[in-house]
């Protein structure tokens, strides 16, 4: 699910990809490994597409223009102290327990409909600004990589009849994140996070720049003190 909720594509309107046909849902294999491989990957080339926007509390946050959007795709490189990996993904797949310790959540349940667990949830966001909502699908996997063992949770938007658009409330239609969660050797994970998504309107570019560079490293600061806070309540 989702990091903090400002940290937007930007202000345009169209974007990389939207709600798919439910012919399409789910994810395959290939998309989880593909995700693994993520963990591995150096750095992007200074010189390239991805650019580094910050590098603070361990956690290093490259971003990706789209010109003819106006819109940004993330990567986030970073480590949860202490934190055990099947631990952080636990904390990380309990909505129940999210509306806890996430102050942005005003909404946020799981419903089955024809069949399929589909996820609502509204997004407080800072006056003026209208709150956005999403619905979407989810999965977590433990994946087995040569031998090393990496949760893979993968979520995207769609389209679900049963859960029309809320007057006030903003619908961000195209969404797509994966979180990837592995062993850093000791008490702790590390951790890899692509995230997109389109929240409509026109969102001020000082709000965007504000959530990435430091909702980013709150969230996942976040997340480790939910972890230690789960811990102990389980």
């Amino acid at each position: 699910m989702a990091g903090p909720p400002e940290v937007e594509g930007a202000v345009g309107m169209q974007g990389p990809p939207e709600v798919e046909a439910p012919s399409s849902r789910g994810f395959s294999e290939e998309q989880f490994r593909a995700a693994c491989r993520e963990l591995d990957q150096p750095a992007p080339a200074a010189a390239g597409p991805w650019q580094l926007l910050v590098e603070t509390m361990g956690v290093r946050i490259y971003r990706l223009y789209h010109e003819q959007s106006g819109l940004y795709e993330y990567k986030i490189f970073g480590g949860l102290a202490d934190c055990p990996p099947k631990l952080c993904a636990d904390v990380y797949m309990d909505l129940d327990f999210r509306k806890e310790w996430d102050q942005y959540v005003k909404e946020l349940y799981e419903e089955t409909y024809d069949g399929e667990k589909v996820i609502y949830w509204e997004v407080k966001y800072p006056f003026p600004l209208s709150n956005r909502d999403y619905v979407y699908i989810r999965e977590c996997r433990e994946m087995d990589v040569d031998g090393r063992k990496i949760w893979v949770v993968l979520a995207k938007s769609v389209a679900v009849p049963q859960c029309p658009e809320k007057p006030g409330i903003i619908r961000v239609k195209s969404y797509k994140q994966s979180l990837v969660i592995e062993s850093d050797g000791k008490a702790g994970s590390k951790v890899y996070m692509y995230y997109f998504d389109n929240p409509g309107g026109m969102i001020p570019s000082w709000l965007v720049n504000w959530a990435a560079k430091s909702g980013v490293p709150a969230f996942l600061k976040d997340i480790q003190k939910a972890c230690l806070n789960y811990s102990r309540s389980t």
